[in-house]
């Protein structure tokens, strides 16, 4: 499902296309078991529409979408940072800030390797905060969110790497620590503050990263 969702949010599968069971276990070789699987979590994303005889049909992704996922996103993360704020094992927490120190003041080289690292490092934080709530639900809602927000996560990246635009390595480093030490101080409304801040700006960096397609702005906004 993940590569499914990564060639639609690359628009190697544009908007508008139907999405045909057969061709697309050929073309990930799997059973169509999985693919039907796939198709009915992304349609529960919003990322294709499953209609009634005509099957599947890829959404055109728009800023304002990304926006909007980004709203919800904030609003979970920071509750779920709240909430871990000294619950959180603190060996993990210690673990992972001198790793992020270290990435973020070495100057990382605009490698794929250090954009590996850095997806490493920000689903370690995410994950141990989501792990750490001690709200069931909230942690299940995260986790199947997750794809999603990964995806999009990956596919900025990717953009960035092939316009050689490396700044938001060290700038996201240095935002996951400040998340960090807040929590390491128990510090749960600055903590969760510092998430928003994170949030907010990666935003920036999805939106930039939408394909431009016909019927679009420049910005990856369908127009017309």
């Amino acid at each position: 499902m993940a590569s499914l969702l990564g060639d639609i949010l690359h628009g190697r599968i544009k908007g508008g296309q139907h999405l045909v069971t057969d061709d697309l276990a050929a073309r990930f070789k799997v059973s169509h078991t999985p693919i039907r699987e796939a198709l009915s979590t992304l349609g529960g994303m919003g990322v294709i529409t499953l209609e009634p005889n005509r099957g599947a049909v890829v959404r055109r992704v728009t800023v304002r979408e990304v926006r909007e996922v980004c709203q919800v996103r904030r609003v979970l993360e920071c509750e779920a940072v709240r909430l871990a704020a000294g619950h959180i094992d603190a060996a993990a927490l210690k673990a992972l800030a001198a790793d992020l120190r270290k990435f973020a003041t070495s100057g990382p080289p605009a490698t794929t390797r250090s954009i590996l690292r850095a997806q490493e490092l920000d689903s370690r934080l995410h994950d141990l905060i989501a792990v750490s709530t001690g709200n069931a639900f909230l942690a299940h809602e995260l986790n199947r969110l997750k794809l999603l927000f990964r995806a999009f996560r990956d596919v900025a990246w990717e953009h960035d790497h092939s316009q050689r635009n490396f700044e938001r390595l060290s700038e996201e480093a240095r935002e996951h620590l400040a998340i960090v030490d807040h929590l390491l101080a128990g510090k749960g409304r600055e903590a969760a503050r510092a998430m928003s801040r994170h949030i907010r700006s990666g935003m920036t960096y999805w939106a930039r990263a939408l394909p431009v397609s016909s019927g679009s702005n420049g910005n990856g906004v369908k127009v017309g």
